[in-house]
C-alpha cells in the first residue's frame, strides 16, 4: 500500500514538472507573438493553455484522491497540499498568457500596440519567461535552506509594467482608448503570472521547510 501510495506521489510531482515545462514553453510563445504579430505562436499559446488545464485537472484529481483514500500525514500531507496549490498557479500562468495570446489575435495583422509600448510589452514577457524557467527548476529541487527565497519579485518587471502605464496614460497619446487599455491589461496579465511564479517559489520552500507563506519575505 505505501508503494502504491509513493508511486502515485511521484506521478503527481512529474505532473506538475511538464506543467510547469509547458507555462515556460507558453510564455517563450508569448513573447514572439507579441513581438512579431506571430499569429502561429499566439495559437500555441492558445494551444498551450489547453494542455496545461486538462493537466491542471488531472493533478486535481489525482491529489483529491490521495487525500480521500490515502489519509496522508506530515510531510505526505504537505507534499499532496502544496501540489494543488501549484498546479492552481500554473493554471493561472497559462490562463494569463492565453489572454496575451488572444490580444495578438484579434489585433492581427496589426502590432499589438505602438513599436514603443510593443518594445515594452516584449521586455515584460521576456522577464515572464525567466520568472517561468525559475518555477521549471523550482519545483524539480530536492533541497532547500531554511532561509532561501527560491523566486524573489522581479522589480525590473515592476519597473516596466510602471513605464507602460505611464505612457498609454500621457497626455499626448494618439493610439486611442482601446489599444491603451489594451496594453495596460496586457501587463497586468503579466504582472498576475509573475505573482503566481513568486508564490510558486514560496509552496516548494514551505513543503521543504514547513515555513508558512506569510511567515516568508523576500530579502534572499
Amino acid at each position: 500500500m505505501r508503494t502504491k501510495f509513493s508511486s502515485e506521489l511521484a506521478a503527481l510531482s512529474d505532473e506538475l514538472a511538464h506543467m510547469a515545462r509547458l507555462a515556460h514553453e507558453a510564455a517563450e510563445r508569448a513573447t514572439v507573438a507579441i513581438e512579431n504579430t506571430d499569429l502561429t505562436a499566439a495559437y500555441e499559446v492558445l494551444a498551450l493553455d489547453e494542455q496545461i488545464q486538462a493537466e491542471h485537472a488531472t493533478c486535481e484529481d489525482r491529489s483529491v484522491l490521495l487525500l480521500a483514500l490515502e489519509a496522508p500525514v506530515a510531510r505526505d500531507l504537505r507534499n499532496v497540499v502544496t501540489a494543488i496549490q501549484i498546479a492552481e498557479d500554473l493554471s493561472g500562468i497559462a490562463t494569463g498568457l492565453s489572454r496575451v495570446a488572444d490580444a495578438v489575435v484579434r489585433r492581427f495583422p496589426e502590432p499589438v500596440a505602438p513599436e514603443h509600448i510593443t518594445a515594452l510589452l516584449t521586455a515584460i514577457a521576456a522577464a515572464a519567461v525567466d520568472l517561468t524557467a525559475a518555477a521549471v527548476t523550482t519545483i524539480t529541487v530536492e533541497e532547500v535552506e531554511p532561509g532561501t527565497t527560491l523566486i524573489p519579485p522581479d522589480s525590473g518587471m515592476a519597473g516596466l509594467h510602471q513605464q507602460l502605464l505611464a505612457a498609454v496614460s500621457e497626455t499626448g497619446w494618439e493610439h486611442g482608448s482601446a489599444v491603451a487599455v489594451e496594453s495596460a491589461l496586457m501587463a497586468h496579465h503579466y504582472e498576475r503570472c509573475a505573482a503566481h511564479c513568486v508564490r510558486i517559489g514560496r509552496l516548494i520552500r514551505f513543503f521543504h521547510t514547513g515555513v508558512p507563506l506569510s511567515a516568508q519575505s523576500d530579502d534572499r
